[in-house]
């Protein structure tokens, strides 16, 4: 008898941010972490595991997975990514909306099915993808490099690369006077070889941006994150005109259906997907296919736990179009730090990461973690 999945729950999960650990950045002050981990049981016992982006409403994304999700998919086999993909997403999605928290849910359990078919094959998820474990560039990022006075900023940055980070992701968004001098402190700390990258959270106009990128070309600046929001597509047209820093942008994107205007609009040079947000891996593989057709690197947003980064590493191993790997340098993340039973990358010589050996993306959860850290209710940032 074929194998069934039996049943399908979501553990939204937080964590309070000590005041001494808090970054500032283009969306708030962070005051905590937020995660949802998405569990898939099957009739022949296997359990899978997988993450969703919390969207600033964990509680709201678990109820979704509790209910609507598990609904559509028990009894369905856990083997069949594809069929479930497609249910969820005509019953739900397709039928009553692009809905963000739909597609944030249905990552979870999308990352949760690869777990169990990496269980079944018996082989790492780089490997089940048609990869192997090759060196994956990576820039120093999450919650960190936030807004604060250049030259602690640039001491920041500086640690960073004596890790053996080779790029780094700045923080904007705040006025153009303040941001064009902490990039400037940091680029001149850093010397020219280093990758520069901002991200302004989509916090900048286009007036915003006609100012800041003369200096960002003059910097040299690998690229500009997120600097409006999503659906103004019209704006990231016109912004991609006005310098020669490249745009970035794709982690508030979801699904195929809202990548491929974008990038047919030829306005960015990096495409973003986040796993645990745009659809998880099988309809990362369609966005990553339809970057590659325009020779479009794919660089994922990494969301909250050690369960994202960890596939996210084994999903650049898997394409023909990786680009670089979002290291979160957060001051505090227990996510990351604790949530499995090994930290989920390691940094080599040359700021490269390469995936976890083992089955799946090589990580067990700790389920005592889990049930330690319930939900706290309310903003993560502000």
């Amino acid at each position: 008898m074929a194998m069934k999945i039996t049943q399908l729950r979501a553990y939204p999960i937080s964590v309070p941010v000590p005041a001494d650990k808090s970054v500032t950045l283009g969306i708030g002050r962070s005051v905590k972490r937020d995660a949802v981990l998405v569990r898939v049981d099957t009739s022949d016992g296997l359990v899978g595991w997988g993450e969703a982006h919390h969207g600033r409403c964990p509680g709201a994304i678990a109820r979704l997975v509790d209910t609507t999700l598990r609904e559509l998919v028990t009894g369905m086999d856990p083997m069949d990514v594809s069929g479930v993909w497609t249910r969820v997403y005509k019953m739900q999605i397709g039928s009553h909306g692009m809905g963000t928290a739909a597609a944030l849910a249905l990552s979870g359990l999308d990352l949760a099915l690869w777990d169990l078919r990496c269980q079944v094959a018996g082989l790492p998820l780089y490997s089940l993808l048609g990869g192997k474990n090759r060196p994956i560039k990576a820039y120093a990022g999450g919650i960190s490099l936030g807004w604060q006075p250049p030259g602690s900023l640039a001491q920041e940055a500086a640690s960073y690369v004596e890790q053996g980070y080779r790029a780094v992701k700045l923080r904007v968004g705040d006025t153009v006077a303040r941001d064009t001098a902490r990039v400037l402190a940091v680029r001149t700390a850093l010397g020219d070889d280093i990758d520069i990258l901002v991200d302004a959270n989509t916090s900048y106009t286009l007036d915003d941006v006609r100012r800041v990128l003369p200096v960002y070309d003059e910097l040299n600046v690998g690229w500009l994150e997120e600097p409006f929001p999503a659906h103004d597509l019209a704006l990231y047209r016109r912004a991609s005109k006005l310098g020669r820093t490249p745009l970035a942008a794709g982690e508030n994107h979801y699904t195929r259906y809202e990548f491929d205007p974008l990038l047919a609009s030829e306005s960015i040079g990096f495409a973003q997907p986040d796993l645990s947000k745009a659809g998880g891996i099988t309809e990362a593989l369609k966005i990553a296919a339809i970057a590659s057709a325009r020779r479009i690197s794919v660089n994922p947003h990494t969301s909250a736990t050690a369960i994202n980064m960890a596939t996210s590493i084994s999903f650049l191993c898997g394409v023909d179009n990786p680009g670089y790997f979002e290291a979160d340098l957060t001051p505090y993340n227990p996510f990351r730090d604790e949530l499995a039973d090994k930290f989920p990358y390691a940094l080599d010589g040359d700021g490269c990461v390469s995936a976890l050996e083992g089955v799946g993306i090589g990580l067990r959860i700790d389920e005592h973690f889990v049930a330690a850290h319930p939900l706290i209710e309310g903003p993560c940032y502000v």
